[in-house]
């Protein structure tokens, strides 16, 4: 009773909030139950003047409300499925930044991490230059082979871990209800999207997980002309603290420092595509929080992103799916861009390939007559979600993960160039992808690994027939000469049977007693 009793209290002032901010002017009254009405158009009372949109006043809202909801904001706007794409696609600009905490807790934090005095770990700490819900990042030195060097610090907000968790259990707790009164929030999956999110948060809250992303990373990418990652300082890493390279670069959205330096923002366009794209077909782990914050230029002109706390992954399948895609939107093989959903399984086979390829015609076509300027990506697989719907695909969260990034780096880009020629620009990558796994190279290399499957398979069966052997020897013994068993065993089966005959007769005696008190009792 008490864990409810927490639970409504949080909820009612977050409701108090959503209402104060406006956001209930997002809730569509006409399919509530007359007193639900009634309650939307009372907290409309107090709400305040403002000039912002509704999905701003939503963003304002969840800053409001602190660390926890600025995160469950920025979760929701990768599930359109579940809040609508226009809102969020205007929960994409929510913003994470928030107050910093002191410099002594920062402090304290580290000391206890390494369980020493700050200054053995760093020869110099300084003030916080960056905050968000979870960390905030400092400036220091440690000592180097010629010197001194700076690195970048991220430290994990003080009891962040236990406000995440009472904010999520109040998430779980509403969702539950929601669920038990409302068909669409069954269907919407709301109890699931509040575990997703829960499990988000935990791989965020352990900075040693980013430094292994940010690792994986680097070996993905060591061989990219023009993209980096910083490097990690392990031995200055736990899970509290993570130490990096300090990147003296150029933030992607200062244009006007980029051309100061004589870089090329259309050539920056171009890399910003194509590695992204790179990432997502060619390793199948892509960062999926590319906005321009986490993105510089350092002076060599490569692309070098930061703040690994969120990475998309793709399998083997979804790299297909996503290769065969745009490459059938750019040749404008409506069939074969069908024919990829129905071999995926992302559409149920009981449906027609002929129709969903005309569906699909009906996204591509429109795009085709228009400027290659006006051609987006992000959208085309925003509608294409959409078309799915009609045709009982699910909700597959990596693929609605890659969709919000794309959408992030497409605008990123944009900003850059903003005649960009989308198509033009992924073809190559998307080329090189098809070509390598779908063409002859990856034809033999599939029948290789067939092959080495097969070879496998033969080295284990002198071992299954062996123990074939064996098992068909102690059947025929079995066969011809009965099973053997142990004294103690026959015994204990002995024990067994009595317990059950007494039980039996126990239960029939019962039985026929009933039967006496039934026959004298109608008498």
């Amino acid at each position: 009773m008490i864990p409810a009793l927490t639970h409504l209290a949080r909820l009612t002032r977050a409701n108090y909030v959503f209402a104060r901010e406006g956001v209930l002017g997002l809730v569509d009254p006409t399919p509530l139950p007359l007193p639900a009405r009634a309650g939307l158009r009372l907290a409309r009372l107090i709400e305040r003047p403002s000039n912002d949109s509704q999905a701003g006043r939503l963003a304002a809202a969840l800053t409001r409300l602190g660390p926890t909801y600025v995160k469950l904001g920025q979760f929701l706007a990768t599930r359109p499925d579940v809040v609508g794409i226009a809102i969020a696609r205007d929960l994409e600009s929510l913003q994470d930044r928030m107050p910093p905490f002191s410099q002594a807790e920062a402090v304290l934090t580290i000391e206890r991490a390494f369980g020493r005095p700050i200054n053995e770990v760093y020869v110099s700490f300084g003030n916080a230059v960056a905050a968000a819900s979870i960390a905030q990042v400092h400036r220091a030195q440690v000592k180097a082979e010629n010197g001194l060097k700076f690195v970048a610090v991220k430290v994990l907000r003080p009891g962040i871990e236990r406000r995440f968790r009472i904010d999520q259990d109040a998430f779980a707790y509403a969702a539950q209800k929601a669920e038990s009164v409302s068909a669409e929030a069954r269907r919407l999956r709301l109890v699931e999207t509040a575990e997703t999110l829960r499990r988000s948060m935990a791989l965020e809250m352990d900075l040693r997980l980013e430094a292994a992303a940010l690792s994986e990373m680097a070996e993905n990418t060591k061989e990219d002309p023009d993209f980096r990652v910083p490097t990690i300082d392990w031995d200055r890493t736990t899970k509290e603290v993570l130490t990096l390279e300090w990147i003296d670069g150029t933030h992607l959205s200062d244009h006007a420092a980029l051309l100061a330096k004589g870089f090329d923002l259309k050539e920056i366009a171009r890399a910003v595509i194509q590695s992204f794209l790179r990432h997502a077909l060619r390793d199948g782990f892509f960062h999926a929080d590319m906005h321009p914050g986490n993105l510089f230029v350092d002076e060599e002109g490569r692309i070098v992103a930061v703040d690994f706390g969120i990475m998309g992954r793709l399998g083997p399948k979804e790299r297909r799916f996503l290769a065969e895609i745009l490459y059938g939107f750019i040749t404008r093989n409506y069939r074969r861009t069908a024919e990829v959903h129905f071999e995926a399984g992302y559409v149920p086979s009981h449906h027609s390939v002929d129709d969903f390829a005309q569906a699909i015609r009906a996204i591509g076509e429109p795009i085709h007559n228009r400027a290659a300027d006006e051609i987006s990506m992000a959208k085309l697989l925003m509608l294409l979600f959409e078309v799915t719907g009609l045709f009982d695909m699910r909700t597959r969260p990596e693929l609605l993960l890659l969709q919000k990034t794309m959408v992030v780096v497409e605008g990123v880009a944009r900003s850059l160039d903003p005649k960009l020629d989308m198509w033009k620009t992924a073809e190559p990558v998307v080329r090189e992808w098809i070509e390598r796994h779908l063409g002859p190279v990856g034809r033999v290399e599939g029948a290789a690994e067939g092959a080495m499957e097969i070879g496998r398979f033969m080295g284990a069966v002198p071992g299954l027939l062996s123990r074939g052997a064996v098992l068909i020897e102690q059947l025929d013994a079995a066969t011809r000469n009965g099973i053997v068993l142990a004294p103690e065993t026959v015994a204990d089966i002995g024990r067994a049977e009595a317990r059950r005959s007494r039980w039996t007769a126990a239960a029939l005696w019962a039985i026929a007693g009933l039967l006496a008190y039934i026959a004298w009792a109608v008498r």
